[in-house]
């Protein structure tokens, strides 16, 4: 993946995800969202945050699935033709709807190690520790349904000419996600979601 293509990804982090997450982690949500977008052009299709106070199930991903398939059917991309973005690493229920709605990829900000130590949600290692045991989150990141990418690693692995503008767009991003995290700790006491 070339860095124009990366710096389009982390734009519409900055300027689709964010904003949404804002406003939800103001209501008592988590910080996670999502986005989907073309292949051919990367427009933004959908995006979605967490939405665990309205139903537990909607989490970024869920959420962003559901208002994807509320689009008429006639518009909407086939799934093979989108890239699915997510801020966090998605968890077991989100990795499963992924599957089933037939993307072929995602992309993912903030891998599980992140989720559980920076942002204090260790959620989605206990689970696929405890129902799927399955140690330090490592499932089968390439298979036949899918290829999920760590946006991190692909921005490493561009040439050094090429990284400083996107590394300075990523700072801000995680800057922000670590604003929002430490809101969203300091008020989960008050909302109702079962798994805070």
């Amino acid at each position: 993946m070339n860095e124009k293509t990366l710096e389009k990804i982390l734009n519409i982090f900055l300027k689709e995800v964010l904003p949404l997450t804002e406003q939800g982690v103001a209501k008592g949500s988590k910080i996670f969202g999502a986005a989907i977008i073309k292949k051919d052009d990367l427009s933004l299709v959908v995006a979605e945050t967490n939405n665990e106070i309205e139903n537990p199930l909607w989490h970024g991903e869920m959420h962003t699935l559901k208002k994807f398939y509320e689009l008429e059917a006639n518009t909407r991309p086939n799934e093979k033709d989108c890239i699915f973005l997510s801020s966090h690493e998605p968890c077991s229920m989100c990795l499963s709807a992924i599957t089933f709605s037939g993307f072929d990829n995602f992309y993912f900000l903030f891998p599980y190690s992140a989720t559980n130590d920076e942002f204090n949600i260790p959620h989605d290692l206990n689970i696929l520790k405890e129902v799927f045991k399955i140690n330090d989150g490592e499932y089968n990141k390439e298979n036949s349904y899918w290829k999920s990418q760590n946006i991190n690693l692909l921005i490493e692995n561009l040439h050094p000419s090429k990284k400083e503008k996107i590394l300075n767009k990523l700072a801000e991003i995680k800057e922000k996600y670590q604003t929002l995290s430490n809101q969203y700790q300091e008020n989960k006491n008050g909302n109702s979601i079962p798994l805070n």
